[in-house]
């Protein structure tokens, strides 16, 4: 990742006035806890605001880090050189048609709470996201999914900010490039809501649904410092990477103040006031293995920011 040179972090702190922090920790906005700085960090409240935030990426020339809960997001030690946007205070609102069983979420309603919400009031279709700890903006982007079903089985559009050209508006759930765990989204583009389409049920058995969903979930899955699943599954549906890291023996593999899950294997670990720059290398260990013994070339599911492209 390119280092903002100061003018241009002085130009963007120019144009969003008191919107802007300078050199902000960004490990305690994503789940893994560790890695660096953001140049520049700005907490929209307003839409007005991402006229401001587009403005100072047009005049600065840095690059822009969506921040939703931070729960896909690994931010190398380095930091990064750009500005990062936190949508967390604009887009909480959820709005709830029982007639038709569409549902209007923010960009920033965590996945958790809407399946509950939407459990209680008998809309089912969307009890997969309760043990995902994840946001409405990041499931778009990321496509998010679990337990048989993502995001696209139910998104009929989004509502979208376009940092780069300061306009917003409306795409369909098919224009987005939908695919396992990913989309065309650019990062210039900021989800600001998404309208699903759900169906009416009975809201004791969704509630039994997401009982089920979180006693297998913390049976099968460990808590602490990750960001989930690190690899894409290979052959979605049919070859999962956590099979394929398990039958290497790699549970418990370290590699400084990272290690491989011994509840998960497809899980990295990142110990308290750890490293990025040791959950990047355990994951290109891991990587190397399973391609070394498979012919596998497994992709991460992660988001990671600020590191060097390399295979």
């Amino acid at each position: 990742m390119p280092v903002a040179a100061p003018d241009q972090v002085d130009r963007a702190v120019a144009e969003l006035g008191d919107l802007a922090r300078r050199d902000e920790p960004l490990a305690p906005f994503t789940t893994y806890k560790v890695g660096g700085r953001a140049d520049v960090f700005v907490e929209v409240v307003e839409p007005a605001d991402l006229h401001r935030v587009a403005a100072a990426h047009r005049a600065s020339g840095l690059p822009i880090l969506i921040v939703g809960r931070g729960s896909n997001l690994l931010v190398a030690d380095a930091g990064f050189g750009g500005i990062a946007v936190s949508l967390a205070e604009l887009a909480t609102g959820i709005d709830i048609d029982l007639e038709t069983a569409v549902v209007r979420a923010g960009s920033a309603v965590a996945l958790p709470v809407l399946a509950r919400k939407l459990a209680t009031v008998g809309l089912t279709g969307f009890e997969w996201a309760v043990g995902v700890p994840g946001s409405i903006g990041g499931a778009v982007r990321m496509n998010a999914g679990g337990h048989g079903s993502d995001m696209a089985e139910s998104l009929l559009d989004v509502v979208v900010f376009d940092l780069a050209a300061s306009t917003d508006r409306v795409m369909r759930a098919d224009e987005l490039g939908l695919r396992f765990r990913g989309s065309d989204l650019p990062p210039t583009t900021v989800v600001v809501s998404a309208r699903l389409q759900l169906a009416s049920g009975d809201p004791e058995a969704a509630r039994r649904t997401l009982r089920e969903i979180v006693t297998w979930r913390r049976a099968n899955q460990p808590g602490g410092q990750n960001a989930g699943s690190v690899f894409v599954n290979p052959i979605p549906h049919e070859l999962s990477a956590g099979k394929l890291i398990d039958e290497l023996g790699l549970r418990g593999l370290r590699h400084g103040t990272a290690s491989v899950s011994e509840k998960h294997a497809n899980f990295i670990q990142a110990d308290s006031g750890g490293s990025a720059d040791d959950v990047r290398a355990l994951m290109d260990i891991v990587r190397a293995r399973v391609a070394a013994a498979t012919g596998h070339q497994l992709r991460s599911e992660i988001r990671l920011i600020g590191f060097e492209e390399h295979a």
